[in-house]
């Protein structure tokens, strides 16, 4: 096992500040037939925190910064406990199939951010169909008009972070500032 030291508690804390503002600033809202999605950049910083720390600090990164955006939100508080575990596994699996263990390439960069946003879309859209459906009881025309509504946007979110987090991790893993982010590989 890992220690953890104070310098990886430190980037674990920038990456979820990171989360917390391209969640809260660098989004556009989009009504829904039940509530309301949006489109954002908060992924991109959850995918590039499993990129830069690996799985378990990536993960943390982005489930924390998520959380804490969802609870500061009073649209999204009761869905903060679901999107620190959708989050997490969101950038645990990027930094999983990334890993340190192995040389880097674009080829798993693309496969780790893929698969992280795929996870993440089907977590999303699995959960507001069954809160839709089973929680609020309504009715399943209206629960999937939502459901495919919520999935596009959620599907477009998960194109831009792939598209933007690849490359952006790509550099900074090859050249990161110094003293900050470890290398994945020399």
């Amino acid at each position: 096992m890992k220690k953890t030291t104070t310098k990886s508690i430190a980037h674990i804390g920038i990456m979820a500040a990171a989360v917390y503002a391209a969640s809260a600033f660098l989004q556009i809202p989009i009504p829904t037939a039940i509530g309301s999605t949006r489109l954002h950049m908060g992924n991109v910083t959850c995918l590039l925190s499993g990129m830069l720390l690996g799985a378990v600090p990536g993960g943390l990164a982005a489930g924390i910064g998520s959380l804490f955006f969802d609870l500061t939100n009073p649209a999204y508080i009761a869905s903060a406990p679901f999107t620190f575990l959708f989050k997490f596994a969101m950038a645990w699996l990027c930094g999983k199939i990334i890993s340190k263990d192995r040389p880097e390439t674009k080829t798993r960069f693309v496969l780790g951010a893929s698969a992280g946003s795929l996870s993440y879309v089907l977590f999303y859209v699995t959960k507001n169909y069954a809160e839709g459906r089973w929680v609020l009881k309504l009715p399943q025309e209206a629960v999937l008009l939502s459901t495919v509504q919520k999935g596009a946007a959620s599907f477009v979110n998960a194109v831009i972070a792939v598209t933007v987090a690849v490359p952006l991790g790509l550099a900074l893993c090859r050249r990161p500032p110094s003293g900050f982010f470890p290398p994945h590989a020399s």
